[in-house]
């Protein structure tokens, strides 16, 4: 092989998330919806300015399985660029695969159209595929279906757990049987890829802990760390990492992570795609970010100012505001929150060309009220105005001095 295959490994597009945005008058899709596919558009411009060999999707397309038409409209728009540049993996992922086996997966219709360059990859198989580099051999493991895996073992009186451990060694026995059957098909100078879509053991979690479907099954990393391997390209956790950084003896495990931020857990993450130089035993890796949402979280603590209003604005300023996703969290004390003005607060959100006002949380801190007893009904004013004093914190001095004007006024003295 004269040069390394140039391959671009991506997941985790999600089309069709939609929380903090509204309708785009132009399309008639949401802003947010957009901002996922503006990302596979920055990614496939740098495909095609790469030259890429191959492309690897590892895994779910779409936010739900059941995608709109028009999501799905658009997804095949830039699969298809992608596929007229080089032959193209699409592994199917939890949010792709339907709840019933016999049903189509949401990526399936590439396979049924039979789309040239595409191969939809829904079963544990192992190909030998050309690109104009040289040849690869792949192996695919896509999200691990229980009834699929575990169509053949009688789970019958099996608790919740023991069915979940049978799954896992069916998933461990499917990922062992890829790497013979790599080696094998393999010659010795041609380069091996296994993607998967599941979580991996050791791995560290991002916000797709609240869009998963269903029950997840952990994978152990050593039959992907295998040398049999020289890039492993995973999907499905969000956050960007590679699981063999510290090991010279294994071949780069890598979460590409997703191309865009879904909720405030993914704030600070930054999001992308990886290019790959790969070659036997050698992957010269790389992370691409892309220009992914702005997410921001500001906080401001109000509870001993006589203008929370002003401090939150002075903590705007601090901050580049165009066009993030802005939440505000505020701390307030009962008297500050009726000094604060949130209308003028939005007005300045909006000057500063925030994207969108994801919400404006305010913690007011409420001191808890001192117990009056079982039946304050029976208690005295002058008792009442003692418990009073005291759940106001009023110090003990000042608390006496009141006592007695009080007294004075109500017995007439």
């Amino acid at each position: 092989m004269s040069q390394p295959i140039r391959v671009l490994h991506f997941a985790d597009v999600h089309i069709g998330m939609e929380n903090y945005g509204k309708t785009d008058a132009e399309t008639g899709v949401s802003s947010r919806a957009l901002d996922f596919l503006a990302r596979m558009d920055d990614m496939i411009e740098y495909a095609r300015v790469g030259d890429v060999d191959l492309v690897i999707f590892a895994g779910d397309a779409f936010r739900s399985r059941s995608p709109n038409p028009t999501y799905q409209r658009e997804f095949a728009a830039r699969i298809r660029q992608l596929s007229q540049l080089a032959p193209t993996l699409l592994l199917v992922g939890n949010h792709d695969a339907p709840m019933n086996v016999t049903k189509a997966s949401a990526i399936e219709i590439f396979q049924t159209l039979d789309v040239p360059g595409i191969w939809v990859a829904g079963d544990y198989e192992v190909r030998q595929l050309e690109t104009k580099r040289g040849e690869v051999v792949i192996g695919a493991a896509p999200y691990p279906m229980r009834a699929r895996l575990l169509a053949d073992a009688d789970t019958r009186g099996m608790t919740i757990a023991e069915q979940d451990d049978a799954l896992k060694r069916a998933l461990q026995g499917q990922l062992r049987s890829l790497c013979h059957k790599a080696d094998s098909l393999a010659a010795a100078d041609t380069p091996r890829l296994l993607a998967g879509h599941f979580s991996v053991a050791g791995a560290v979690w991002g916000s797709e802990r609240s869009v998963m479907l269903g029950r997840d099954v952990v994978a152990n990393l050593a039959p992907l760390a295998d040398p049999i391997w020289d890039y492993v390209a995973l999907g499905h956790i969000h956050r960007h990492q590679n699981l063999t950084a510290d090991r010279e003896d294994a071949p780069p495990v890598v979460y590409s992570g997703s191309l865009e931020r879904i909720d405030f857990g993914e704030e600070g993450d930054v999001k992308g795609f990886c290019w790959v130089e790969l070659a036997r035993e050698s992957a010269n890796w790389r992370f691409v970010e892309l220009p992914a949402r702005k997410m921001l979280t500001l906080k401001a603590d109000c509870r001993a100012l006589d203008n929370p209003t002003g401090q939150v604005l002075a903590e705007m300023k601090r901050h580049d505001l165009a066009d993030a996703v802005l939440r505000l969290l505020i701390k307030l004390t009962p008297e500050s929150e009726t000094l604060l003005n949130d209308g003028l607060i939005v007005n300045e959100l909006k000057r500063a060309g925030v994207f969108h006002i994801a919400g404006i949380s305010k913690d007011v801190d409420r001191r808890t009220r001192a117990r009056l007893g079982v039946s304050p009904e029976g208690m005295t004013a002058m008792q009442l105005l003692a418990r009073y004093f005291e759940s106001r914190d009023v110090e003990e001095v000042r608390r006496e001095e009141l006592l007695k004007l009080a007294r004075g006024i109500v017995e007439g003295e």
